[in-house]
């Protein structure tokens, strides 16, 4: 099967722009107060319902998979770029990271207790999300909860030719409101629990939205 263009751009751009991404992105210590107790959220729940292993979507170089192993989460990386799977493994050693896409996850069906997809799905196209989520539906066992953060807007989609210390790139951002994604999660059968979004403001320099969601049986 012929690998969609958007996903060999993602792949090739975060190749290119990885060890100025890790250098730069934050740890989820430097974090604002929502966003570190969102995270802390999703690990006490997926804790305590123990329905299965929780897989960090996206990794990049691990650091949000590290902290929540450190909270007591048993937690694996996926990220489709080798040289963010190449970072994450030499920073945390501990850990399992495993290069793989989010459209087509070599996970069995219900095999997970948690989903964490945190900033890794704007660079998909709106029409290709459907399919996203019901990978994470498929994977995730019912019950099992599901933590989506990311960059929000109202439907504008951003080009950028290069990023993080210059470095070419060719992905597209798609600025969803927040309204739309928790409709398409709905559609894919997740009950969103929480929601919350933050406006541009301070360190943040666009709107983000964050979807505490539960798969249904």
């Amino acid at each position: 099967m012929t690998e969609p263009s958007y996903l060999a751009a993602i792949r090739e751009s975060y190749d290119t722009v990885a060890a100025e991404y890790a250098a730069s992105v934050k740890s989820p210590a430097e974090l604002d107060p929502l966003s570190r107790n969102m995270l802390a959220a999703f690990a006490e729940l997926v804790r305590a319902d123990a329905r299965g292993p929780v897989a960090d979507l996206g990794c990049g170089p691990g650091k949000v998979t590290a902290h929540l192993a450190g909270l007591g989460v048993d937690v694996f990386g996926v990220d489709l770029s080798p040289r963010m799977i190449e970072l994450a493994r030499g920073e945390h050693p501990g850990l399992r990271f495993h290069v793989g896409t989010m459209t087509g996850l070599e996970l069995d069906d219900r095999e997970l207790g948690g989903i964490l997809a945190y900033y890794s799905t704007h660079h998909t196209p709106p029409g290709e999300l459907p399919l996203v989520f019901a990978e994470f539906r498929r994977t995730l066992a019912p019950g099992g909860h599901l933590l989506l953060s990311g960059h929000a807007g109202d439907g504008e989609t951003l080009r950028p030719a290069r990023a993080y210390g210059g470095r070419p790139v060719s992905y597209a951002s798609y600025l969803l409101p927040a309204d739309r994604i928790a409709g398409l999660l709905d559609r894919a059968g997740f009950e969103v629990t929480a929601r919350v979004v933050q406006r541009a403001g301070g360190s943040a320099t666009r709107m983000f939205a964050t979807f505490l969601a539960r798969r249904r049986g």
